[in-house]
């Protein structure tokens, strides 16, 4: 997409690369969604979440839809950089990167999801660290937030491993029920703290001329 340089925007680390999600990316990805590669046991998303509808094929529809309705909304109160997470040229999942009133609080939040067969590697971990140094190191965020479900115990681990602290607690609904959420907080300062030196920022710029980030 050359005329568009957001999705030309990449985060490499020594074991995977964030990739602009293309269309081509998506497609590519969206046989990983098909499979039902993105379940999981507890269920991690809230409602409403295309990964719930049971039809493989509805449900891939719904996923890019909310893809391509999102990744067109770029406004001062809210905006949403999506990539495709590969490993040795594979898809594998998803990461995304949101800014919250982001130009008035420097905020940035994160959603990501990994092919069930990929998990247990380190993988998590490693995407969360990548988008972080995106975040802080390559657009000058002040803090970054997330939240995971009590009992969704991966993520949960990836944000203590990070260093943000707890930040109290939250209810959302998954598959209608109500289910309490650990919300979590890293500052730019506590991130410098753990600052890795392997993880590559390319085509940055594009943010800089294309999101509204002061």
């Amino acid at each position: 997409m050359k005329n568009y340089p957001l999705l030309r925007v990449r985060v490499s680390t020594p074991t995977l690369e964030l990739r602009g999600a293309t269309d081509e990316l998506l497609d590519q990805l969206a046989e990983v969604v098909h499979a039902g590669m993105t379940h999981a046991n507890p269920a991690p998303y809230d409602d409403p979440m295309s990964f719930y509808e049971t039809d493989p094929d509805l449900r891939v529809a719904k996923w890019l839809r909310a893809i391509w309705r999102r990744r067109g909304q770029v406004e001062p109160d809210a905006w949403r950089l999506y990539f495709v997470v590969m490993v040795d040229d594979r898809p594998v999942g998803e990461q995304t990167l949101s800014g919250v009133d982001f130009s008035t609080f420097g905020t940035v939040t994160t959603f990501s999801w990994l092919s069930a067969d990929e998990r247990g590697r380190g993988l998590g971990h490693e995407m969360r660290a990548a988008i972080l140094h995106l975040a802080f190191d390559g657009l000058g965020a002040k803090e970054a937030t997330s939240d995971a479900f009590v009992d969704n115990h991966g993520s949960n681990a990836i944000s203590k491993g990070l260093g943000y602290s707890p930040n109290g607690f939250d209810w959302a609904t998954r598959h209608g029920e109500p289910a309490l959420l650990n919300r979590w907080r890293l500052t730019k300062d506590d991130w410098e703290g753990r600052r890795r030196n392997d993880i590559q920022l390319h085509n940055v710029e594009a943010c800089h001329a294309l999101l509204p980030l002061s």
